[in-house]
């Protein structure tokens, strides 16, 4: 279940993937098969290549992007999450969700 961000945050996210953009959207994440696990960030982008090479200069294994028609994107949490968040200059993110 998702919660914690805004309408406008969604759209511009869409609005910036849909242009081919990497796109970077935090929120609040709960799923009992994640224990512990409390935000997720979405990576996204409309351009597959883009986001391919994006999941493999960061040692991201490309293979678990989702699909998703309209939206392709790359679920970053845990660790990893916050270490990307940092190397990307994602400090509103990191501030935002505590990490």
């Amino acid at each position: 279940m998702a919660f914690g961000i805004k309408r406008d945050e969604l759209y511009r996210w869409k609005d910036a993937v849909s242009r081919g953009e990497i796109a970077f959207l935090t929120h609040y994440w709960l799923d009992d098969r994640f224990a512990g696990v409390t935000t997720v960030t979405k990576v996204g982008c409309s351009n597959l290549e883009r986001l391919t090479n994006w999941c493999v200069s960061h040692g991201l294994d490309p293979t678990y992007i989702h699909h998703s028609p309209s939206y392709p994107h790359y679920d970053l949490f845990g660790s990893i999450q916050k270490k990307i968040l940092v190397l990307e200059q994602q400090w509103e993110q990191i501030e935002r969700f505590h990490l």
